[in-house]
């Protein structure tokens, strides 16, 4: 199975590029240019590579590798972590499953554990017109805080 389902470089909230996640150092971000990278049960290592290009948090980046977390959003400096349960109907059956999103100037990681639809849906949808919010980036955030 593929850990990488999505890496793609965005500027005003259109898609410009997919990117190669081997070489996200390449990729300047700005104030309305970010990536966002899908990853599907990222192996360790991949999920330290991507920490140490945009700064993740040690905290969460251990929550992200370890499914089972609690819904939560957290606030490491201007970056936002949450962890969503997902819930997919598969035949007569509901599989549940957790994402894991990491967001901050320049980029949204999200991470995926477990059963759950893709959300490549969602990435199209911006291509004909994304939404205003996505132009200017992300405003920043205020110091630390537990929600």
């Amino acid at each position: 199975m593929n850990m990488v389902v999505g890496c793609a470089a965005y500027e005003d909230g259109r898609k410009i590029a997919d990117l190669d996640i081997e070489r996200l150092n390449e990729f300047e971000t700005t104030k309305t240019r970010f990536v966002w990278i899908g990853l599907h049960e990222p192996s360790l290592e991949l999920l330290q590579k991507v920490q140490k290009r945009f700064g993740l948090h040690e905290l969460a980046v251990e929550d992200a590798q370890n499914a089972h977390q609690r819904p939560k959003l957290d606030v490491y400096g201007e970056s936002l972590f949450m962890v969503l349960q997902t819930a997919q109907r598969v035949g007569h059956a509901t599989q549940f499953g957790e994402t894991h999103v990491f967001a901050g100037r320049g980029y949204v990681i999200t991470v995926r554990h477990g059963p759950s639809s893709s959300y490549k849906e969602v990435r199209q949808r911006w291509r004909p017109e994304p939404p205003s919010t996505l132009a200017p980036g992300l405003p920043a955030m205020q110091p630390q805080q537990r929600c």
